[in-house]
């Protein structure tokens, strides 16, 4: 018996700032996984209660005080598989599950990196590329059909900006960010779901900065947000879209969720 699932991913940028407009979502979309990144709260005051009354009982978090932290929200089965440090410094920045059909979730918030595309002058920039190299690692190694979702803080294609000439030298469009994201694609010849979807150079953002007076006018977006699957389950994916009316709801976040349907 074939089974429809929904997982939605989304950097909230303080899930207690911002929990009328992640309700409204849950209300509208009804995902059955939610992942979220930059949590910014510790696990012992998440704000669980609204999560529960809308049936969302599962939820595995990885907190901490005021920067950061990921969860993991679900209304169907799901078990805690793993979290990992990749950023070696005890930040939290994955976790992971399994699904009760076998296949695993990891939901992850790649480093920003800084300002400047030097690991010499910016010490962030080099965390961000290591980040990076221990999951090609694991990558390299994995062996379970998997979906990786989340902030991977770099927009890979030349289309995934407003302008890939004015942006070369901006950390998450930098060449050698965009390289290294292609290694860990190729690493478990990762599926990118955005682009199986929305293929390039279609327009394809998920972020918009806090700056400018009006985004959706200006439209000085870059997609910053990932779903990949494995391959042998990429073709379950049926629908994907960037819900990017919600980065014009009340006190937005500057990402807009990813929602991704699949039959399994």
């Amino acid at each position: 018996m074939s089974q429809t699932i929904k997982i939605a991913s989304w950097n909230i940028n303080s899930v207690r700032a911002r929990i009328d407009i992640v309700q409204r979502f849950i209300q509208e979309e009804l995902p059955d996984i939610l992942c979220l990144q930059e949590t910014k709260v510790v696990d012992q005051i998440f704000p669980d209660g609204m999560f529960r009354q809308l049936g969302y009982n599962h939820l595995i978090l990885h907190g901490q005080p005021m920067h950061h932290g990921v969860a993991i929200i679900s209304r169907i089965p799901i078990r805690e598989d793993d979290r990992f440090d990749w950023q070696d410094n005890g930040e939290a920045r994955h976790v992971g599950v399994q699904m009760e059909n076998g296949i695993r979730l990891e939901n992850v918030y790649v480093p920003a990196g800084g300002d400047i595309p030097d690991r010499m002058e910016n010490p962030k920039f080099g965390q961000k590329l290591d980040f990076l190299e221990r999951m090609i690692a694991w990558s390299g190694q994995l062996a379970t059909p998997t979906i990786l979702v989340g902030d991977f803080n770099i927009a890979p294609l030349e289309c995934d900006v407003w302008s890939h000439k004015q942006l070369l030298n901006t950390v998450s469009h930098t060449p050698l960010e965009c390289e290294t994201l292609a290694r860990l694609q190729h690493a478990h010849s990762w599926v990118d779901l955005g682009r199986k979807f929305v293929p390039a150079p279609e327009r394809l953002y998920t972020w918009w900065s806090y700056r400018a007076r009006d985004w959706a006018e200006s439209d000085r977006g870059r997609r910053l947000d990932h779903m990949w699957a494995s391959p042998a389950i990429a073709d379950a994916a049926i629908a994907h879209r960037v819900a990017e009316p919600c980065r014009g709801w009340n006190k937005p976040s500057d990402h807009a969720p990813l929602i991704t349907e699949f039959q399994f």
